[in-house]
């Protein structure tokens, strides 16, 4: 459901790590790649975040969830969960590092450009994007590309 802008206000952004998958440096880093990201993506689809809580963390950990609320028994590189407030939207995003670093190197990509493209993913599945079908996934594609450019 895409929830449309009222009065946009600046969402409540929290991120929570697991372990030591990342470096004072990388989260540094992500913190301010998801301050831009949401903040691109609220301008150009119109919908109004209010809360984002992020959780970086294992394989193991993301399994977990994909067992207990998807029945997938297998690691992915990101869950998005949205709670839907009238026209405002919350949301848990889950993300493996692990796959994410894994996804990187076989992408042939810096792992912070693999990490910005998978924030920008789950944060279209709370614009209203799927990626379901063929057609789906080709204009997910085409919008990370478009918005990992303007990053």
């Amino acid at each position: 459901m895409l929830a449309k802008k009222s009065k946009r206000s600046k969402p409540e952004i929290s991120l929570t790590y697991e372990k030591n998958l990342l470096t004072n440096s990388q989260k540094l880093f992500l913190k301010q790649r998801i301050n831009k990201i949401v903040e691109l993506l609220s301008d150009f689809e119109d919908f109004n975040i209010i809360e984002l809580n992020f959780l970086f963390c294992s394989d193991k950990t993301i399994t977990d969830y994909n067992k207990n609320y998807l029945k997938h028994n297998f690691a992915t590189d990101i869950i998005t969960f949205e709670y839907d407030e009238e026209e405002e939207i919350l949301s848990d995003i889950i993300v493996s590092v692990e796959t994410v670093k894994k996804n990187a190197n076989d992408f042939k990509q810096e792992f912070k450009t693999e990490l910005t493209r998978v924030i920008i993913h789950g944060i279209l599945h709370l614009c209203g994007y799927k990626d379901k079908t063929n057609e789906q996934k080709k204009k997910m594609k085409q919008k990370e590309n478009y918005y990992l450019k303007k990053v």
